[in-house]
């Protein structure tokens, strides 16, 4: 009976069963481990190229950006603007390098004091710039989006990480998405360096969830050749590995060694970069004196937050870098933080995700500098997306398309367009 099963089993097989197939014509196979992430990865990508088509509409249906300077929002095609601002900054840098030389004070009675330098503009980013330009062949412009790009996508699979190990699956995949058409998200696909910021910390704090202390480590190491705010993540993850070392069930499961060196390793890249633009300048306060005399910014506890609160708030423009429409969105911002916060507490996530969030709401609250772009130095924030994401979760599938449909649309204009053309990214 037996036989005969088995024979009944092979006719009914299709003819390529049972048969090893020729090299050349096996499917390629996703690995398992890449399965997870191709629908919140698919969801993000569409999401942020419709934001990007509108924002290109946009741009061309104005028209504003080819009258402008192509180093300030402007050039002679939509997608120069993509690379203006601080973007050709950063192109400067990985063309010709850093010019350290000690700082060059300017005529009194201007805003600022000292002359901008380059070196205002951490080294990771620009760094992957030049490799990617030599190894590809593309010129900087390119490498630099592809940079970013990849980035982003990265940094969209470390969201999902997080927020589905803590919320769901379902919960990650819609976490991935809203990143996409969150305030400030036109920087994810342009010459900014806020992808490759959140790629690393995104990973660094799911490494510290999975206590991988060496891999956070190094992560939190990189992002401080990435960008000054890092200094958030590298406190989230030393007080995590401090609160790790204080308890004893912690310390006798996960032992000493990998804390420990999570702890020093992750202020490393911060303070190395610090330090060699003060030495390089001549003076080891240089950076923290460009900052504040040649861009404006510094920290001064929140009374620039303040100010900018107070005067929208009866319809005044008497501060500092005022840009109507942009600040507008911005006081929303702020105003929707304590919600926000809130929700992400109730939620209870590990102490890592808790302490980075607010030590980076913090530093952009309490910083001087172009309140318009809130939404752009708030991008980096991702675990206020675990409630809202939690939330939305509970919806059916053809409203999260509504939903998202709606979304994409509007951040080409609130999220790529307002930051880019109305205001100073």
């Amino acid at each position: 009976m037996s036989t005969a099963r088995s024979d009944a089993a092979t006719d009914s097989a299709t003819p390529d069963e049972g048969r090893e197939r020729p090299p050349g014509r096996r499917r390629p196979a996703l690995p398992d481990g890449l399965r997870p992430y191709l629908l919140p990865l698919l969801l993000y990508g569409v999401t942020k190229l419709v934001g990007l088509t509108v924002f290109a509409w946009l741009l061309e249906w104005a028209g504003d950006y080819q009258k402008k300077n192509p180093r300030f929002g402007g050039g002679a095609h939509w997608w120069d603007v993509l690379a203006t601002w601080d973007g050709w900054w950063y192109l400067q840098v990985a063309e010709k390098g850093y010019d350290p030389r000690p700082l060059q004070p300017l005529a009194p009675g201007g805003l600022f004091t000292v002359q901008q330098n380059s070196v205002a503009f951490f080294p990771l980013y620009p760094g992957l710039i030049r490799g990617v330009s030599e190894i590809t062949g593309l010129g900087l412009y390119g490498s630099a989006i592809l940079v970013s790009v990849v980035a982003s996508f990265v940094a969209a699979a470390g969201i999902y990480a997080v927020v589905a190990a803590l919320a769901g699956v379902r919960a990650g995949t819609i976490a991935a998405g809203l990143w996409a058409v969150v305030p400030g998200a036109g920087v994810e696909w342009a010459v900014y360096s806020e992808s490759v910021f959140v790629a690393i910390a995104a990973w660094c704090c799911y490494c510290v969830m999975r206590k991988r202390w060496v891999a956070a480590g190094l992560l939190a190491f990189l992002a401080g050749l990435n960008r000054p705010t890092s200094a958030a993540l590298i406190g989230a993850v030393g007080l995590a590995a401090i609160v790790t070392l204080a308890r004893r069930e912690s310390r006798r499961e996960q032992g000493i060694a990998g804390p420990v060196y999570a702890m020093v390793a992750a202020p490393l890249g911060l303070l190395t970069y610090v330090a060699w633009v003060g030495l390089s300048m001549g003076d080891l306060t240089a950076y923290f004196t460009l900052q504040r005399e040649g861009w404006a910014h510094y920290f001064d506890f929140g009374k620039y937050t303040l100010d900018v609160l107070g005067n929208t708030a009866v319809g005044h423009n008497a501060y500092l870098f005022a840009f109507s429409v942009p600040d507008l969105l911005g006081v929303q911002i702020v105003l929707a933080l304590p919600f926000l916060i809130a929700l992400m507490l109730r939620k209870r996530p590990p102490l890592v995700l808790v302490a980075y969030a607010l030590a980076s709401i913090v530093t952009v609250l309490g910083t001087q500098q172009m309140f318009g772009n809130t939404g752009r130095y708030l991008l980096p924030v991702f675990p206020l997306l675990l409630a809202p994401a939690a939330a939305l979760s509970r919806l059916k599938w053809p409203s999260l398309a509504v939903f998202f449909a709606t979304a994409s649309l509007a951040s080409g204009w609130y999220a790529h367009y307002v930051i880019f053309e109305l205001g100073i990214p």
